[in-house]
C-alpha cells in the first residue's frame, strides 16, 4: 500500500454519545396540578421527572398541621397519602419512567407511596427506575428538612438501600447531595469532602445490611446530586476531581474491583443561589455557562441535568419559563456537536493542576472528618465551616472583590419586558391549601381505622426493634396512613432533633466597614441601658437558613446581643422568645413563599403581647406587591436578595431601634 493510499483511509466515525436525562424540578399547589405540569413537560421532550415536594411533606407533617400553615403547595407538591400519589402520577406509566424524588427525612415513606401507586398501575416493581435523594446529613448542614437525630436517620437511609437491593434493582437508593452545601457557602474542596464523607458514612453502615457479594453492586448504585456554579473552569475541574476521588475511595476503602461499580454517577441542578433578582434576564447566561461545566467534559458528564428557570429569584416560574430551560438542554445536546467527541480536557495542564489541587484540599478535609469519627460525628464542625465560608463569600461580594453583574457592578439597566405585566410571575393558587386540607379530611374519614392502627403499630415496632423500616411503611401506605401519621410515629420512636446553627457566640475577625456600626450599636445600647438585643427567627418549615445565619453572624460582629435558635419555629414560639429575651428588634427570614400568613400572624401576636413598639424586619424572596402590604401592616423593613450589603442592613436596624419608642424609655 502506498503512502498516498494509506493516507486516504477514512478515519473511524466516532460513536455519538446518548444525551443525559433532561429534567425540570417541578411540583406545586396540588397533586393534580403538578400532574398536568409533568405531562406537559414530558410532551415537550423532557425525558425524566424530578419531583419537588412541599415542606410539610418533606418534614413529615400533614397539610393540616399547625406548622404547615402557609407552607402547603408552596415549594413543591403536597403528598399526604396514597390518594395524592395516585393523582400525582395519573396517566404517567411509572414502569417506563425515570423519577427523581427530592425527599430526604421522609424518603422511606415517599418511596413506599410510590411503590404502592406503581403496584396499583400494574407495574413490575423490579422495573422501577429512579432515585430518592435520601441524604439526611446535608439536611443538618444546609437544608433543614430533617426529623430525627443523625443515628436513626442514617439507619433509615441504609434500610432503604438494603430494601432496594432485594426488591428494586434499578433504583438509586441514596443520592448524596452536595448541591445545598454549595448554596450554604461550601468551597469546592468542602463540597467534595463533605459529600464524599457522607457517602462513606452510608456505605459503612450499609455493609452489615447486605450480603458481602452484593456490596460492590450497592456501591455502584450510590449516586450524587451536585451544584455547578458560575466559575466554569473550577466547577468542571471539581467534577473531574469527584470522578477521581470516588474511584479512589471505592477501590481503596471498599475494595470494589469492577470499574463500572466505581463510576461516579451524578445528576445536577445548576446554581440557583447565583440567580439575581436584579436584571434577572442575565440569569439565562449564567444557567447556560453553569450547564457547560457538567456536560463538556465527557469523562465527568452528568447523567441527568435539571436547570432552574431564569426568574426563580423573583418567584415561582411559569410553565413557559421551565420550557425555556428545557430547550437550552435540548439545543446543547442535539444541535451542537458536543456528544460526538472524546473528552476535550484530557491532558490539559491547567485543568490537571486545578483538579490535583482540588483533590488535595478535599483529601485534607476528609482526613479531618475521619479523625473526628466520620460525617455523623463531624456535623457541628462541618456546619461551622459552611457558615464561615459563606460569610467570606458574601464579604467578597460586598467589597466588590467578587463581581456580580447587575448587582455590584453595571447596575444601570433598562426595565426588562420579560418581567412586565400581570402574569409575569406565577402565583400559587391561594385556594390550594384549603382544597388540600378538605381532601385530606375526607381521606381520613373514609379509612378503615383498625387497619390504620395495626399498620402504625407495626411501623413503630420495626423502628424500635431495628427491623427494616420499608416493609411496614409500604403496608402503611396501602392501608391509607398519612404522611403526618408516619412522621409522628417515627418521631415517637426516635425522638426529635435540633441541628446546630453554625453561628458561634464569638465574633469573627472581620472588621471591614464595621467600626461605624459598632459605635452606633454601643451608643444605642447606652440609651437602652443594656446591649441591643436582636432576635432572629425562622418561622414555618423553611429550612433555608443561610440568610438568617449570615444576618445573625454579622449582627454579632457588629456588637449586638443576638438570639438565634435555628429553623422551624411557630410564630408563637418566636414571640415567646422575644418576650423572654427582652428583644429590641425581631428579624424573620422566610424563603418558601409563605411570608404573608406567617409574618402577619407574628405581627398580630406581637401586638397582642405588648410588643407593638418593637421593630419587625423581614427578609426573603418577597415580591414588591407583598412587601408593600407588609410595610402597610406594620413591618418596619423588607429585604430581598437584591439587598446584599449586610452592613447597610445592620445600620438600618440600629436606626430603627434608636427611633423606636422603647429606645427612649
Amino acid at each position: 500500500m502506498t503512502a498516498q493510499s494509506a493516507a486516504a483511509v477514512p478515519a473511524p466515525v466516532p460513536v455519538k454519545d446518548k444525551p443525559w436525562l433532561f429534567r425540570t424540578y417541578a411540583g406545586h399547589s396540588t397533586a393534580s396540578a403538578s400532574n398536568a405540569l409533568y405531562r406537559g413537560n414530558l410532551a415537550k421532550g423532557q425525558t425524566g421527572l424530578s419531583v419537588a415536594f412541599d415542606l410539610p411533606t418533606q418534614t413529615g407533617y400533614d397539610s393540616d398541621h399547625e406548622l404547615a400553615r402557609g407552607e402547603v403547595g408552596k415549594v413543591g407538591v403536597p403528598i399526604c397519602h396514597l390518594g395524592d400519589m395516585r393523582a400525582l402520577f395519573a396517566d404517567i406509566p411509572l414502569e417506563q419512567m425515570n423519577t427523581s424524588m427530592t425527599i430526604n427525612a421522609t424518603a422511606p415513606w415517599l418511596l413506599a407511596l410510590y411503590i404502592a401507586a406503581a403496584e396499583e398501575q400494574g407495574a413490575d416493581i423490579a422495573a422501577l427506575n429512579g432515585t430518592v435523594q435520601n441524604d439526611i446529613i446535608k439536611e443538618y448542614l444546609s437544608r433543614g428538612t430533617y426529623i430525627c437525630p443523625p443515628a436513626p436517620s442514617l439507619r433509615m437511609i441504609t434500610d432503604v438501600a438494603a430494601y432496594t437491593q432485594k426488591n428494586l434493582p434499578k433504583w438509586n437508593p441514596m443520592n448524596v447531595c452536595s448541591y445545598h452545601l454549595q448554596e450554604a457557602g461550601a468551597t469546592p474542596e468542602q463540597e467534595l469532602a463533605f459529600a464524599l464523607a457522607t457517602a462513606c458514612a452510608v456505605l459503612d453502615d450499609l455493609k452489615g445490611k447486605v450480603p458481602a457479594k452484593d456490596f460492590p453492586d450497592m456501591v455502584g448504585r450510590i449516586s450524587f446530586f451536585v451544584n455547578a456554579g458560575i466559575r466554569f473552569v473550577t466547577e468542571m475541574c471539581k467534577m473531574r476531581a469527584f470522578v477521581d476521588l470516588w474511584d479512589e475511595i471505592c477501590l481503596e476503602r471498599y475494595g470494589v474491583q469492577d470499574p463500572k461499580f466505581r463510576r461516579f454517577r451524578y445528576g445536577v441542578q445548576v446554581n440557583s443561589l447565583g440567580l439575581t433578582e436584579q436584571q434577572p434576564e442575565n440569569n439565562v447566561y449564567r444557567i447556560l455557562i453553569e450547564s457547560l461545566a457538567v456536560t463538556l467534559s465527557k469523562n465527568a458528564r452528568a447523567r441527568a441535568v435539571q436547570l432552574p428557570a431564569w426568574n426563580e429569584a423573583l418567584g415561582l416560574p411559569r410553565p413557559w419559563d421551565q420550557q425555556w430551560s428545557l430547550r437550552m438542554q435540548q439545543i446543547l445536546a442535539y444541535e451542537s456537536d458536543l456528544l460526538e467527541y472524546d473528552d476535550l480536557f484530557d491532558g490539559n495542564p491547567a485543568v490537571d493542576r486545578k483538579v490535583n489541587a482540588l483533590k488535595q484540599g478535599a483529601r485534607e478535609e476528609l482526613a479531618q472528618i475521619d479523625a473526628m469519627g466520620g460525617a455523623v460525628a463531624a456535623i457541628d464542625y462541618m456546619k461551622g465551616r459552611l457558615v464561615e465560608a459563606n460569610a467570606e463569600r458574601i464579604a467578597r461580594i460586598e467589597s466588590g472583590e467578587t463581581t456580580v453583574v447587575g448587582v455590584n457592578r453595571w447596575i444601570e439597566t433598562t426595565p426588562s419586558p420579560l418581567t412586565a405585566g400581570d402574569g409575569a410571575i406565577m402565583v400559587a393558587d391561594p385556594a390550594a391549601e384549603a382544597d388540600q386540607i378538605q381532601r385530606l379530611t375526607a381521606w381520613k374519614a373514609a379509612r378503615n381505622s383498625a387497619a390504620i392502627e395495626a399498620a402504625l403499630i407495626a411501623l413503630r415496632s420495626a423502628a424500635q426493634s431495628g427491623a427494616n423500616i420499608m416493609p411496614p411503611s409500604i403496608i402503611c401506605a396501602k392501608a391509607g396512613v398519612t404522611t403526618g401519621e408516619w412522621g409522628a410515629t417515627i418521631r415517637a420512636a426516635f425522638g426529635e432533633y435540633r441541628a446546630p446553627t453554625g453561628v458561634s457566640r464569638n465574633p469573627s475577625n472581620r472588621t471591614e466597614g464595621l467600626e461605624p456600626i459598632r459605635e452606633a450599636v454601643q451608643a444605642v445600647s447606652a440609651k437602652l441601658g443594656r446591649q441591643l438585643k436582636f432576635l432572629v427567627g425562622k418561622p414555618g418549615l423553611d429550612g433555608h437558613s443561610n440568610g438568617a445565619e449570615q444576618i445573625a453572624a454579622r449582627a454579632r460582629d457588629c456588637g449586638m446581643d443576638i438570639h438565634y435558635e435555628g429553623i422551624r419555629l411557630t410564630p408563637s414560639e418566636i414571640v415567646d422568645a422575644a418576650i423572654e429575651q427582652k428583644a429590641h428588634v425581631v428579624g424573620l427570614s422566610i424563603l418558601s413563599g409563605s411570608h404573608m400568613p406567617l409574618i402577619t400572624e407574628t405581627l398580630e401576636l406581637m401586638r397582642a403581647n405588648g410588643l407593638a413598639d418593637i421593630p419587625l424586619v423581614v427578609g426573603g424572596i418577597i415580591p414588591e406587591d407583598d412587601a408593600a402590604k407588609l410595610r402597610a401592616a406594620g413591618v418596619a423593613a423588607v429585604y430581598t436578595p437584591k439587598d446584599f450589603e449586610l452592613n447597610r442592613i445592620m445600620m438600618d436596624i440600629v436606626v430603627m431601634v434608636d427611633q423606636a419608642p422603647v429606645a427612649a424609655e
